[in-house]
């Protein structure tokens, strides 16, 4: 690289913490969803991923799951949205499973290509999805009938935990009742759930595959009970409301694989009563060094940062100034050196909590302009996207 400024991806971690999960719980089919550049992480770890137990992919366009299949000839890859129809014949030269979400969009498929489909039913959410068990039977009627289209999956998608609602209930209900007509056991894969759902819930008993997504990226998706008078409030909801049995906590031994980096690009003396930085906003009061770092918000780095502390050689140094497109101003002192390498993200929970953000919009918010460096055992490895 260039420009000292990466994100550091440690493979073994991501690996060790999918042989995790599939150790404490046990389905057929663990899908690997890896939509947007794997949640920020780089479509490089797929086959770390692989080798820790993930049997399929799924991402959420055909331009993604083309990225995938570069990565790996063999793993089966479901295309989560559905792709306009003509593309499906990239689909069958590239073996990517596509989704059908409904009765029109299924009358437009043409069968000259041979392609492997999964049926998308919405039990609730709104966005995608068959509404009607009779046009659910009617369709796999007529895949059955049709040499050229396999149905190997149905799916549908949950919005929310159910750990404080009965939306999760009322969505299993729905599901049951959509595909009430079918023999579920003559459809090689049932997933139903994600990451909440996996550690939330009972295994449903007739689910054969799980989709993960955020939990291989190290959240364990343990959840903060509330105390006192507010516990007995949630306690009489879920039972006004017949919540089914959720479990909050697990014994999850995954770690975060992902750290930010950069380096000391500059070193300034400021006097005491100059500014720092775009809008003249910071004013020392006494002469300071001031770090300079090849980072800013068009990496990603957003502006919530401002006022928060880096590390470097271990110790913090505050960010001061406005958070520049390119660049990033820290106070430091004299032990500090040019090209010291400077750690902006180490423990990703703690910097979420920090800047009130989820871990989705941490990781997918770091911009293809940071290439990502993958340590694998004792290689390393730089991918720019």
């Amino acid at each position: 690289m260039y420009r000292k400024t990466y994100a550091m991806v440690n493979c073994d971690t991501l690996k060790n913490n999918i042989k995790e999960i599939a150790s404490k719980y046990k389905y057929k089919y663990y899908f690997g969803v890896v939509k947007a550049n794997a949640y920020g992480h780089g479509d490089y770890v797929v086959n770390s991923l692989i080798e820790g137990g993930i049997n399929y992919l799924a991402a959420s366009s055909l331009e993604e799951c083309l990225s995938l299949r570069e990565r790996n000839a063999i793993i089966p890859i479901l295309c989560l949205e559905p792709i306009n129809h003509e593309y499906l014949n990239i689909c069958a030269e590239n073996n990517i499973t596509i989704t059908i979400p409904d009765l029109d969009y299924f009358k437009k498929i043409k069968t000259d290509n041979i392609l492997t489909v999964h049926l998308k039913v919405d039990s609730g959410m709104n966005r995608l999805g068959f509404k009607d068990k009779y046009e659910i039977l009617r369709v796999y009627k007529e895949i059955k009938k049709d040499d050229n289209l396999f149905l190997e999956g149905v799916y549908t998608h949950f919005a929310t935990s159910g750990i404080w609602d009965k939306h999760w209930d009322a969505q299993l209900d729905n599901f049951k009742k959509l595909t009430s007509l079918l023999d579920l056991n003559k459809i090689p894969i049932v997933h139903l759930g994600r990451s909440l759902t996996l550690v939330n819930h009972p295994k449903i008993e007739f689910a054969n595959g799980i989709r993960l997504g955020i939990i291989m990226f190290g959240f364990a998706q343990n959840m903060v009970m509330p105390k006192g008078l507010r516990l007995i409030k949630r306690k009489f909801v879920l039972k006004m409301n017949k919540i089914s049995p959720t479990t909050t906590s697990n014994d999850l031994r995954i770690k975060t694989a992902f750290t930010l980096n950069t380096e000391v690009m500059a070193i300034k003396q400021v006097r005491a009563g100059e500014f720092v930085g775009y809008g003249a906003k910071y004013v020392a009061h006494r002469d300071m060094l001031l770090g300079v770092l090849p980072i800013g918000f068009a990496d990603g780095f957003s502006k919530n940062n401002e006022g928060r502390c880096v590390k470097i050689n271990n110790k913090p140094y505050k960010i001061i100034g406005e958070i520049g497109m390119d660049m990033i101003t820290v106070k430091i002192d004299s032990t500090v050196k040019l090209g010291d390498k400077v750690v902006l993200y180490d423990n990703i929970k703690t910097v979420c909590r920090e800047l009130g953000m989820g871990a989705y919009g941490l990781f997918t918010g770091i911009s293809n302009r940071v290439p990502r460096v993958y340590k694998e055992k004792d290689k390393q490895t730089e991918v720019k996207y």
